[in-house]
């Protein structure tokens, strides 16, 4: 084999490991933006300290008004979007019907800087939008069935907590039905758990009967 052919493919190789990389940073630090308390500041409002006391989008909407809560449920997409879209447009298209584990990786890394803002000592949102975002990217199918299940499952119980808990269970699941790669399942799976974790205070008030409910 010409050995020319074997270091340019290792420094191809190189070259998209220092890539994703970066790009994982560039995730991070967009995940860790959280939009929710700045943007409830503009009402003179500090999020932490009203409601549920989350910074997500609906905590957002229930105390300082729906226009602001919709406004960071879109920020809170956009930033896991923006960093994988790029990364994926820089790396090219990968095998069809599998996403790359270094695109998964500026996913991972986007979902987590969002959970574990470091600008709040490590206590950031519960991870639903974020994911949102990155699904919207890499596996639009999966997130469209996802959602379908948050609006049947919301419009039931008004629960926003119940509705996303449900279309993170689904997500998987959806991801194997559409015969992706198993990297893929492994990290929905992964991302359904995460969301799980982080609302492990919701499921608490469900089965007391305490949880809040979305007019």
């Amino acid at each position: 084999m010409d050995a020319r052919l074997v270091c340019g493919k290792s420094a191809a190789t190189l070259l998209d490991v220092v890539l994703y990389v970066l790009f994982a940073l560039f995730g991070f630090v967009c995940g860790s933006i959280p939009f929710g308390l700045l943007v409830a500041r503009v009402r003179g409002v500090d999020v932490r300290r009203v409601g549920s006391g989350n910074i997500g989008a609906a905590n957002v909407a229930r105390s300082v008004g729906k226009p602001l809560g919709a406004l960071v449920l879109f920020c809170d997409s956009a930033k896991g979007a923006l960093p994988v879209l790029l990364a994926r447009s820089a790396a090219g298209p990968g095998v069809p019907g599998q996403v790359a584990l270094g695109l998964l990786g500026v996913a991972a890394a986007a979902i987590v800087g969002h959970a574990f803002t470091p600008w709040l000592r490590f206590r950031g949102g519960k991870a639903v939008a974020t994911s949102l975002g990155v699904y919207l990217v890499i596996d639009p199918a999966a997130v469209g069935a996802s959602l379908l299940i948050f609006v049947v499952v919301f419009a039931k119980t008004r629960m926003v907590s119940f509705g996303s808990l449900a279309a993170a269970a689904g997500l998987p699941i959806a991801v194997a039905a559409l015969g992706r790669g198993r990297n893929d399942v492994v990290f929905a799976v992964l991302v359904a758990a995460l969301v799980f974790a982080l609302h492990r205070r919701n499921l608490a008030r469900m089965r007391s009967g305490l949880e809040s409910r979305f007019e």
